[in-house]
């Protein structure tokens, strides 16, 4: 069975090498902008104060 040639992870587009993994300039720009807006940041419970769980050295 012949293999699917990869795709832009974005638009499903065929990858261009230039752009490798996108397809385009545009499918490129708009990932790095979804990183620079922290539209891939994994929510996280915090404490009111702002600190992780593992922060806390009071907890015994």
């Amino acid at each position: 069975m012949p293999s699917k040639p990869p795709s832009c992870p974005l638009c499903g587009k065929p990858r261009d090498s230039e752009f490798k993994p996108f397809c385009s300039r545009g499918c490129r720009d708009r990932d790095l902008l979804a990183w620079f807006g922290e539209g891939y940041r994994v929510p996280a419970e915090q404490a009111p104060d702002g600190t992780a769980d593992t922060d806390r050295f009071d907890d015994d």
